[in-house]
Protein backbone atom coordinates (compact mmCIF):
# COMPACT_ATOMS: atom_id res chain seq x y z
CA UNK A 1 0.00 0.00 0.00
CA UNK A 2 1.53 3.32 -1.09
CA UNK A 3 1.44 6.60 0.82
CA UNK A 4 -1.71 8.12 -0.77
CA UNK A 5 -3.69 4.92 -0.17
CA UNK A 6 -2.36 4.77 3.40
CA UNK A 7 -3.56 8.33 4.02
CA UNK A 8 -7.00 7.59 2.59
CA UNK A 9 -7.28 4.37 4.59
CA UNK A 10 -6.32 6.14 7.82
CA UNK A 11 -8.78 8.97 7.13
CA UNK A 12 -11.60 6.48 6.59
CA UNK A 13 -10.75 4.77 9.89
CA UNK A 14 -11.01 8.10 11.72
CA UNK A 15 -14.28 8.92 9.96
CA UNK A 16 -15.68 5.53 10.97
CA UNK A 17 -14.85 6.07 14.64
CA UNK A 18 -16.48 9.51 14.71
CA UNK A 19 -19.49 8.26 12.75
CA UNK A 20 -20.13 5.35 15.11
CA UNK A 21 -19.64 7.49 18.20
CA UNK A 22 -22.08 10.19 17.12
CA UNK A 23 -24.41 7.71 15.45
CA UNK A 24 -25.15 5.71 18.62
CA UNK A 25 -27.08 8.56 20.30
CA UNK A 26 -28.23 10.03 16.97
CA UNK A 27 -30.11 6.93 15.76
CA UNK A 28 -32.58 6.66 18.69
CA UNK A 29 -32.98 10.45 18.76
CA UNK A 30 -33.77 10.45 15.03
CA UNK A 31 -36.35 7.70 15.56
CA UNK A 32 -37.92 9.86 18.27
CA UNK A 33 -37.95 12.81 15.89
CA UNK A 34 -39.67 10.80 13.17
CA UNK A 35 -42.24 8.80 15.13
CA UNK A 36 -42.86 10.44 18.48
CA UNK A 37 -42.53 14.07 17.43
CA UNK A 38 -43.92 13.55 13.92
CA UNK A 39 -41.15 15.51 12.18
CA UNK A 40 -42.53 18.69 13.76
CA UNK A 41 -39.16 19.73 15.24
CA UNK A 42 -36.12 20.68 13.23
CA UNK A 43 -33.87 17.61 13.00
CA UNK A 44 -30.78 19.73 13.68
CA UNK A 45 -31.89 19.90 17.33
CA UNK A 46 -31.45 16.16 17.65
CA UNK A 47 -28.15 16.25 15.79
CA UNK A 48 -26.86 18.84 18.24
CA UNK A 49 -28.04 16.77 21.19
CA UNK A 50 -26.29 13.65 19.87
CA UNK A 51 -23.10 15.59 19.17
CA UNK A 52 -23.14 17.15 22.66
CA UNK A 53 -23.55 13.70 24.22
CA UNK A 54 -20.61 12.36 22.23
CA UNK A 55 -18.44 15.34 23.16
CA UNK A 56 -19.39 15.00 26.83
CA UNK A 57 -18.31 11.37 26.68
CA UNK A 58 -14.75 12.50 25.95
CA UNK A 59 -14.68 15.04 28.77
CA UNK A 60 -15.69 18.18 26.87
CA UNK A 61 -17.39 20.77 29.07
CA UNK A 62 -20.76 21.99 27.80
CA UNK A 63 -22.27 25.25 29.08
CA UNK A 64 -26.05 24.87 29.39
CA UNK A 65 -28.77 27.49 29.75
CA UNK A 66 -32.21 26.05 30.44
CA UNK A 67 -35.37 27.41 28.91
CA UNK A 68 -37.15 29.62 31.52
CA UNK A 69 -40.24 27.38 31.46
CA UNK A 70 -38.17 24.24 32.05
CA UNK A 71 -36.07 25.96 34.69
CA UNK A 72 -39.14 27.08 36.66
CA UNK A 73 -40.62 23.57 36.51
CA UNK A 74 -37.55 22.11 38.21
CA UNK A 75 -38.43 23.92 41.40
CA UNK A 76 -35.02 24.75 42.86
CA UNK A 77 -32.94 27.90 43.08
CA UNK A 78 -30.39 28.56 40.36
CA UNK A 79 -32.04 26.39 37.73
CA UNK A 80 -32.35 29.34 35.35
CA UNK A 81 -28.72 30.43 35.52
CA UNK A 82 -26.15 29.00 33.08
CA UNK A 83 -24.29 25.95 34.36
CA UNK A 84 -21.54 23.73 33.03
CA UNK A 85 -21.94 20.00 32.42
CA UNK A 86 -18.64 18.26 33.10
CA UNK A 87 -19.67 14.70 33.91
CA UNK A 88 -18.68 12.34 31.11
CA UNK A 89 -20.70 9.29 30.06
CA UNK A 90 -17.59 7.15 29.86
CA UNK A 91 -19.22 4.55 27.65
CA UNK A 92 -18.51 6.82 24.67
CA UNK A 93 -14.88 7.32 25.67
CA UNK A 94 -14.48 3.55 26.09
CA UNK A 95 -16.03 3.00 22.65
CA UNK A 96 -13.65 5.54 21.10
CA UNK A 97 -10.65 3.83 22.70
CA UNK A 98 -11.75 0.38 21.50
CA UNK A 99 -12.48 1.58 17.97
CA UNK A 100 -9.21 3.51 17.96
CA UNK A 101 -7.34 0.38 19.03
CA UNK A 102 -9.00 -1.54 16.21
CA UNK A 103 -7.95 1.14 13.73
CA UNK A 104 -4.45 1.19 15.18
CA UNK A 105 -4.03 -2.56 14.78
CA UNK A 106 -5.04 -2.29 11.13
CA UNK A 107 -2.75 0.67 10.50
CA UNK A 108 0.14 -0.96 12.38
CA UNK A 109 0.10 -3.92 10.00
CA UNK A 110 0.55 -1.87 6.82
CA UNK A 111 3.59 -0.08 5.36
CA UNK A 112 4.01 3.64 6.11
CA UNK A 113 2.15 3.18 9.40
CA UNK A 114 3.67 6.37 10.85
CA UNK A 115 2.03 8.35 8.06
CA UNK A 116 -1.21 6.47 8.67
CA UNK A 117 -1.18 7.29 12.39
CA UNK A 118 -0.52 10.98 11.73
CA UNK A 119 -3.20 11.20 9.05
CA UNK A 120 -5.75 9.41 11.21
CA UNK A 121 -5.17 11.71 14.19
CA UNK A 122 -5.27 14.88 12.06
CA UNK A 123 -8.48 13.85 10.30
CA UNK A 124 -10.08 12.87 13.60
CA UNK A 125 -9.18 16.27 15.08
CA UNK A 126 -10.69 18.07 12.08
CA UNK A 127 -13.87 16.00 12.30
CA UNK A 128 -14.10 16.53 16.06
CA UNK A 129 -13.72 20.28 15.60
CA UNK A 130 -16.41 20.23 12.92
CA UNK A 131 -18.80 18.36 15.21
CA UNK A 132 -18.12 20.88 17.97
CA UNK A 133 -18.75 23.90 15.75
CA UNK A 134 -22.00 22.39 14.50
CA UNK A 135 -23.47 22.27 18.02
CA UNK A 136 -22.89 25.85 19.17
CA UNK A 137 -26.15 27.37 20.37
CA UNK A 138 -27.23 29.73 23.12
CA UNK A 139 -28.72 26.86 25.14
CA UNK A 140 -25.79 24.43 24.79
CA UNK A 141 -22.27 25.56 24.00
CA UNK A 142 -19.38 23.08 24.22
CA UNK A 143 -15.84 24.32 24.70
CA UNK A 144 -14.36 24.67 21.22
CA UNK A 145 -10.74 23.90 22.14
CA UNK A 146 -11.77 20.94 24.30
CA UNK A 147 -14.03 19.68 21.52
CA UNK A 148 -11.09 19.61 19.12
CA UNK A 149 -8.51 18.27 21.57
CA UNK A 150 -10.03 15.89 24.13
CA UNK A 151 -11.84 13.44 21.81
CA UNK A 152 -8.67 13.39 19.68
CA UNK A 153 -6.55 12.51 22.71
CA UNK A 154 -8.92 9.68 23.62
CA UNK A 155 -8.77 8.38 20.05
CA UNK A 156 -4.98 8.78 19.92
CA UNK A 157 -4.60 6.69 23.09
CA UNK A 158 -6.59 3.83 21.58
CA UNK A 159 -4.81 4.26 18.24
CA UNK A 160 -1.36 4.08 19.83
CA UNK A 161 -2.34 0.97 21.77
CA UNK A 162 -3.60 -0.68 18.61
CA UNK A 163 -0.51 0.28 16.60
CA UNK A 164 1.78 -1.32 19.21
CA UNK A 165 -0.30 -4.50 19.19
CA UNK A 166 -0.46 -4.55 15.41
CA UNK A 167 3.28 -4.00 15.04
CA UNK A 168 4.08 -6.79 17.50
CA UNK A 169 1.72 -9.11 15.68
CA UNK A 170 3.40 -8.32 12.36
CA UNK A 171 6.84 -8.85 13.91
CA UNK A 172 5.73 -12.20 15.32
CA UNK A 173 4.44 -13.29 11.91
CA UNK A 174 7.71 -12.28 10.28
CA UNK A 175 9.70 -13.99 13.03
CA UNK A 176 11.45 -10.79 14.10
CA UNK A 177 11.59 -9.02 17.44
CA UNK A 178 9.97 -5.68 18.06
CA UNK A 179 12.83 -4.41 20.24
CA UNK A 180 13.07 -3.76 23.92
CA UNK A 181 10.36 -2.06 25.88
CA UNK A 182 10.57 1.57 26.95
CA UNK A 183 10.95 0.44 30.56
CA UNK A 184 13.97 -1.66 29.60
CA UNK A 185 15.63 1.26 27.81
CA UNK A 186 15.02 3.67 30.67
CA UNK A 187 16.49 1.29 33.25
CA UNK A 188 19.62 0.13 31.42
CA UNK A 189 22.24 -0.89 33.96
CA UNK A 190 19.71 -0.93 36.80
CA UNK A 191 18.19 -4.43 36.90
CA UNK A 192 16.89 -4.01 40.46
CA UNK A 193 15.07 -0.83 39.52
CA UNK A 194 13.60 -2.48 36.43
CA UNK A 195 12.45 -5.50 38.45
CA UNK A 196 10.82 -3.35 41.12
CA UNK A 197 9.17 -1.05 38.57
CA UNK A 198 7.81 -4.00 36.60
CA UNK A 199 6.44 -5.64 39.75
CA UNK A 200 4.88 -2.37 40.93
CA UNK A 201 3.22 -1.62 37.61
CA UNK A 202 1.95 -5.17 37.12
CA UNK A 203 0.82 -5.54 40.72
CA UNK A 204 -0.85 -2.14 40.95
CA UNK A 205 -2.63 -2.53 37.62
CA UNK A 206 -3.69 -6.05 38.59
CA UNK A 207 -5.06 -4.94 41.95
CA UNK A 208 -7.01 -2.09 40.35
CA UNK A 209 -8.36 -4.50 37.73
CA UNK A 210 -9.56 -6.91 40.41
CA UNK A 211 -11.36 -4.09 42.23
CA UNK A 212 -12.96 -2.95 38.96
CA UNK A 213 -14.07 -6.51 38.12
CA UNK A 214 -15.69 -7.01 41.52
CA UNK A 215 -17.33 -3.59 41.15
CA UNK A 216 -18.83 -4.61 37.79
CA UNK A 217 -20.24 -7.77 39.37
CA UNK A 218 -21.64 -5.70 42.24
CA UNK A 219 -23.37 -3.30 39.85
CA UNK A 220 -24.87 -6.24 37.93
CA UNK A 221 -26.16 -7.76 41.18
CA UNK A 222 -27.70 -4.46 42.31
CA UNK A 223 -29.45 -4.04 38.97
CA UNK A 224 -30.95 -7.51 39.25
CA UNK A 225 -31.98 -7.13 42.90
CA UNK A 226 -33.60 -3.73 42.27
CA UNK A 227 -35.20 -4.65 38.96
CA UNK A 228 -38.75 -3.93 40.17
CA UNK A 229 -37.79 -0.49 41.47
CA UNK A 230 -36.04 0.38 38.21
CA UNK A 231 -39.10 -0.65 36.20
CA UNK A 232 -41.36 1.49 38.39
CA UNK A 233 -39.11 4.48 37.72
CA UNK A 234 -39.35 3.80 33.99
CA UNK A 235 -43.13 3.84 34.31
CA UNK A 236 -43.02 7.07 36.28
CA UNK A 237 -41.07 8.84 33.53
CA UNK A 238 -43.92 8.27 31.01
CA UNK A 239 -41.44 8.26 28.14
CA UNK A 240 -43.32 5.68 25.99
CA UNK A 241 -41.46 2.98 24.08
CA UNK A 242 -39.17 5.14 21.96
CA UNK A 243 -38.37 7.49 24.81
CA UNK A 244 -37.59 4.51 27.03
CA UNK A 245 -35.16 3.20 24.41
CA UNK A 246 -33.42 6.58 24.26
CA UNK A 247 -33.18 6.71 28.06
CA UNK A 248 -31.77 3.18 28.13
CA UNK A 249 -29.07 4.05 25.60
CA UNK A 250 -28.10 7.05 27.72
CA UNK A 251 -27.94 4.93 30.85
CA UNK A 252 -25.77 2.32 29.14
CA UNK A 253 -23.29 5.10 28.35
CA UNK A 254 -23.03 5.75 32.10
CA UNK A 255 -22.48 2.11 33.08
CA UNK A 256 -18.67 2.55 33.25
CA UNK A 257 -19.28 5.48 35.62
CA UNK A 258 -21.44 3.30 37.84
CA UNK A 259 -18.76 0.61 37.94
CA UNK A 260 -16.16 3.18 39.02
CA UNK A 261 -18.57 4.57 41.64
CA UNK A 262 -19.02 1.04 42.96
CA UNK A 263 -15.23 0.71 43.16
CA UNK A 264 -15.15 3.96 45.15
CA UNK A 265 -17.76 2.47 47.47
CA UNK A 266 -15.66 -0.66 47.99
CA UNK A 267 -12.53 1.38 48.63
CA UNK A 268 -14.34 3.36 51.32
CA UNK A 269 -14.99 7.03 50.46
CA UNK A 270 -18.04 6.24 48.34
CA UNK A 271 -19.59 8.85 46.08
CA UNK A 272 -22.17 11.63 45.97
CA UNK A 273 -25.30 12.21 43.93
CA UNK A 274 -25.53 15.92 44.57
CA UNK A 275 -23.99 18.24 47.13
CA UNK A 276 -24.53 17.07 50.70
CA UNK A 277 -25.32 13.48 49.75
CA UNK A 278 -23.22 10.40 50.40
CA UNK A 279 -23.30 6.76 49.33
CA UNK A 280 -20.67 4.83 51.30
CA UNK A 281 -20.25 1.52 53.16
CA UNK A 282 -21.41 3.24 56.33
CA UNK A 283 -24.77 4.15 54.80
CA UNK A 284 -26.61 6.18 52.19
CA UNK A 285 -27.84 9.73 52.64
CA UNK A 286 -29.56 11.14 49.57
CA UNK A 287 -31.54 14.29 49.04
CA UNK A 288 -33.73 14.86 45.97
CA UNK A 289 -32.19 13.12 42.97
CA UNK A 290 -33.26 12.93 39.30
CA UNK A 291 -35.82 10.26 38.44
CA UNK A 292 -33.34 8.29 36.37
CA UNK A 293 -34.35 4.61 36.40
CA UNK A 294 -30.86 3.19 36.86
CA UNK A 295 -30.44 5.20 40.07
CA UNK A 296 -33.06 2.90 41.57
CA UNK A 297 -30.23 0.39 42.02
CA UNK A 298 -28.52 2.63 44.57
CA UNK A 299 -28.29 1.05 48.03
CA UNK A 300 -30.32 2.75 50.74
CA UNK A 301 -30.14 3.01 54.52
CA UNK A 302 -27.31 1.94 56.79
CA UNK A 303 -25.23 -1.23 56.36
CA UNK A 304 -24.25 -3.19 59.42
CA UNK A 305 -21.67 -5.11 57.41
CA UNK A 306 -20.81 -2.45 54.87
CA UNK A 307 -17.21 -2.29 56.07
CA UNK A 308 -16.71 -5.78 54.60
CA UNK A 309 -16.51 -4.07 51.21
CA UNK A 310 -13.07 -2.84 52.28
CA UNK A 311 -11.86 -6.43 52.03
CA UNK A 312 -12.03 -6.22 48.23
CA UNK A 313 -9.13 -3.74 47.73
CA UNK A 314 -7.22 -5.40 50.58
CA UNK A 315 -7.52 -8.87 49.06
CA UNK A 316 -6.78 -7.41 45.61
CA UNK A 317 -3.48 -5.99 46.84
CA UNK A 318 -2.61 -9.23 48.60
CA UNK A 319 -3.32 -11.41 45.56
CA UNK A 320 -1.50 -9.06 43.20
CA UNK A 321 1.60 -9.20 45.42
CA UNK A 322 1.51 -13.00 45.63
CA UNK A 323 1.28 -13.14 41.85
CA UNK A 324 4.19 -10.79 41.06
CA UNK A 325 6.63 -11.99 43.74
CA UNK A 326 8.01 -15.03 41.85
CA UNK A 327 8.91 -12.90 38.85
CA UNK A 328 10.42 -10.24 41.10
CA UNK A 329 12.65 -12.79 42.83
CA UNK A 330 13.61 -14.42 39.53
CA UNK A 331 14.53 -11.05 38.02
CA UNK A 332 16.77 -10.20 40.97
CA UNK A 333 18.26 -13.70 40.96
CA UNK A 334 18.55 -13.58 44.73
CA UNK A 335 16.52 -13.30 47.91
CA UNK A 336 15.29 -9.69 48.00
CA UNK A 337 16.11 -7.52 50.97
CA UNK A 338 13.09 -6.95 53.32
CA UNK A 339 13.33 -3.21 52.72
CA UNK A 340 13.07 -3.80 48.99
CA UNK A 341 9.97 -5.92 49.49
CA UNK A 342 8.34 -3.25 51.63
CA UNK A 343 9.15 -0.59 49.06
CA UNK A 344 7.79 -2.72 46.23
CA UNK A 345 4.56 -3.38 48.12
CA UNK A 346 4.06 0.31 48.79
CA UNK A 347 4.73 1.10 45.13
CA UNK A 348 2.09 -1.47 44.15
CA UNK A 349 -0.33 0.43 46.38
CA UNK A 350 0.71 3.75 44.85
CA UNK A 351 0.14 2.49 41.31
CA UNK A 352 -3.23 0.99 42.24
CA UNK A 353 -4.23 4.18 44.08
CA UNK A 354 -3.28 6.40 41.16
CA UNK A 355 -5.18 4.16 38.73
CA UNK A 356 -8.38 4.13 40.80
CA UNK A 357 -8.02 7.83 41.62
CA UNK A 358 -7.77 8.72 37.93
CA UNK A 359 -10.81 6.57 37.16
CA UNK A 360 -12.73 8.33 39.95
CA UNK A 361 -11.68 11.70 38.53
CA UNK A 362 -12.83 10.73 35.04
CA UNK A 363 -16.21 9.48 36.30
CA UNK A 364 -17.15 12.52 38.41
CA UNK A 365 -18.29 16.01 37.54
CA UNK A 366 -21.19 18.39 37.33
CA UNK A 367 -24.46 16.86 36.10
CA UNK A 368 -26.72 19.88 36.31
CA UNK A 369 -27.55 23.09 38.15
CA UNK A 370 -27.90 23.54 41.89
CA UNK A 371 -26.81 20.64 44.05
CA UNK A 372 -26.11 18.46 41.00
CA UNK A 373 -22.79 20.26 40.45
CA UNK A 374 -21.21 17.59 42.67
CA UNK A 375 -21.78 14.06 41.37
CA UNK A 376 -19.43 11.13 41.73
CA UNK A 377 -16.50 10.20 44.01
CA UNK A 378 -13.65 12.33 45.31
CA UNK A 379 -10.56 11.28 43.32
CA UNK A 380 -8.12 12.32 46.06
CA UNK A 381 -9.91 10.33 48.74
CA UNK A 382 -10.36 7.29 46.51
CA UNK A 383 -6.72 7.36 45.44
CA UNK A 384 -5.43 7.79 49.00
CA UNK A 385 -7.64 5.09 50.49
CA UNK A 386 -6.83 2.66 47.67
CA UNK A 387 -3.08 3.28 47.92
CA UNK A 388 -3.16 2.62 51.66
CA UNK A 389 -5.32 -0.51 51.50
CA UNK A 390 -3.64 -2.06 48.47
CA UNK A 391 -0.14 -1.06 49.57
CA UNK A 392 -0.30 -2.52 53.08
CA UNK A 393 -1.91 -5.71 51.80
CA UNK A 394 0.73 -5.98 49.06
CA UNK A 395 3.55 -5.75 51.61
CA UNK A 396 1.95 -8.57 53.61
CA UNK A 397 1.42 -10.58 50.43
CA UNK A 398 5.06 -10.31 49.39
CA UNK A 399 6.27 -11.63 52.74
CA UNK A 400 3.59 -14.32 53.09
CA UNK A 401 4.36 -15.62 49.59
CA UNK A 402 7.99 -16.00 50.64
CA UNK A 403 7.06 -18.03 53.69
CA UNK A 404 4.78 -20.29 51.67
CA UNK A 405 7.53 -20.98 49.14
CA UNK A 406 9.99 -21.80 51.94
CA UNK A 407 7.59 -24.35 53.38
Amino acid sequence: MNRPLTTIFAALEALLVVGIGVGIPLVPLTILWAFQYGLQIDWIVFWRAAADIWLLGSGVDVTMTLNPVIASSLGFAGAGTPFILTIAPLGFALLTVLLGARAGRRIGEIPHNSLGVLASIVIFAVLSLGVTLSTLTASARPSIWQGALLPTLVFAFGLATGVVLGSRRSAAVRGTTSGRSLLDRLSDGRPRSRAVATAALAGGAGAASIVATVSALLVAALLLLNYAKIISLYEGVHAALLGGIAITVGQLAFLPNLVIWAASWLVGPGFAIGSGSAVSPLGTSLGPIPAIPILGALPSGEFAWGFLGLLVPVLSGFLAAVFVRPRLVAALDSRPHPGLMVGTGLLIGAVGGVALGLLAWASAGSAGPGRLVDVGPSPLLVGAFAALEIGLAAVIGLFVAREVRQD
